[in-house]
């Protein structure tokens, strides 16, 4: 009963504040509803990734039931006994709804995916109100179609690290796009990234930094003191997240031998979507870890959608360079700036450590999305200036005909 209790008011308070964000930020009607329509989207997905690790497996059961908790907690299991970094931060999300409250491993997964379901919401309002214009693919517009993407939700639907990081990682940007009076929701959401993720949490603060530091759209005071900020959380979070990757120091090498251990126990005969990536040149490691799986390579129903969604990725990245000038970076707004400035170093760190379909799948939907964004803006801002040039050309004509009509009947008069 209690079960069904949560899982209600869970619903109502997400479709509630839909419509509440939605009236703030003046989404249209078709805006609003599809903003409804993705969160029954997401509900299902939670329902799905229930079904999915409970017939093939997966941590996030474990997380919930407290059955496989990959950690050695001295003394008492209390709930803070469990507060910490990674695993542990997890367990004791999950401590007073399923150990003190007994819920379900179903509803667990619902509470979690409401979460990655508000992260998706930060990114759809977002891009409803900061991009100029839309773009379609094959007569299929960009906006808002993306955001029904398999991997969006499956991956941010249920129990476990993965769903926590993207929706601190979304809150993040959401946060930082406007800094003066969001901050501290940006304080927030590092907090939620570093518990769970101790290296997403350095490569967000380091990525907001930079952003901020380059970003023209940033008055020069605030830039000192919030890139100051930044540079001084960096330097504090290190020692912590050099631990939490169990490295000595920031180092190409210390990466590459890390990279080096994770890839060669995943590439292992027991795994089934595993390949050698230490086999692959560098390019082909890259291009792995962004674009595949492709067709030719799904080994389950998750990999071959995933594949409709890399093929896109490829698409429209062959249109960063005839899209890419100075003015669509300049004007490009905050969080995808932040968001690609964080996606290139943790691409460039993953790339050479996951050597298994999967992993990659589940890994990358935490910053992925900020490169389809990326692209979608590039394109979409050049639309509106060839837009914006074709209506100039139309109103110099029509200007220059009204001339010409007004010379002529002036001439008629005299006449």
């Amino acid at each position: 009963m209690l079960d069904i209790i949560v899982i209600i008011a869970v619903i109502i308070a997400l479709a509630n504040t839909n419509s509440s964000m939605a009236k703030r930020f003046g989404l249209s009607v078709k805006l609003t509803m599809h903003l409804n329509y993705l969160l029954f989207y997401h509900l299902f997905f939670s329902v799905f990734f229930t079904w999915y690790i409970m017939n093939f497996g997966g941590d996030s059961q474990g997380y919930w039931k407290f059955g496989m908790e990959q950690v050695i907690i001295k003394g008492d299991k209390t709930w803070f006994s469990y507060f910490g970094e990674g695993t542990t931060f997890i367990l004791w999300l999950c401590y007073i709804p399923s150990q003190i409250m007994g819920l379900s491993y179903v509803t667990g997964n619902i509470l979690f995916g409401a979460l990655g379901f508000i992260g998706i919401r930060y990114l759809y309002i977002m891009v409803a109100t900061l991009f100029p214009m839309n773009h379609k693919v094959l007569n299929i517009p960009l906006f808002p179609t993306v955001f029904y993407f398999l991997n969006l939700h499956f991956w941010s639907a249920g129990v476990g690290k993965d769903t926590i990081a993207f929706w601190g990682i979304a809150w993040f940007f959401f946060a930082l796009q406007k800094y003066q009076s969001r901050w501290w929701q940006a304080a927030v959401a590092l907090f939620f990234v570093y518990l769970t993720r101790p290296h997403m949490g350095q490569a967000l603060i380091s990525g907001a930094g930079i952003a901020i530091l380059l970003g023209s759209e940033v008055k020069m005071g605030y830039k000192i003191v919030l890139t100051s900020f930044a540079f001084g959380m960096a330097v504090y979070l290190l020692p912590s997240t050099l631990e939490a990757l169990k490295i000595d120091e920031l180092s190409i090498e210390s990466l590459e031998t890390m990279s080096g251990l994770r890839s060669s126990g995943l590439n292992s005969s027991n795994v089934g979507s595993g390949f050698n990536l230490q086999s692959y040149p560098w390019p082909f490691k890259l291009f792995t870890y962004m674009f595949r799986p492709l067709f030719f390579d799904a080994h389950n129903i998750v990999a071959f959608f995933s594949s409709f969604e890399n093929a896109l990725y490829l698409w429209l990245s062959f249109f960063i360079y005839r899209n890419w000038t100075a003015e669509a970076i300049r004007d490009m707004p905050l969080f995808i700036k932040a968001g690609m400035i964080t996606f290139i170093p943790v691409t460039i760190a993953f790339m050479g450590a996951l050597s298994n379909l999967g992993i990659i799948m589940r890994m990358k939907n935490m910053t992925m999305i900020y490169f389809l964004l990326f692209c979608f803006f590039l394109i979409a801002y050049n639309k509106k200036l060839r837009y914006q040039r074709a209506q100039e050309k139309i109103r110099y004509y029509q200007q220059r005909e009204e001339i010409i009509a007004k010379k002529a009947a002036a001439s008629e008069r005299v006449e």
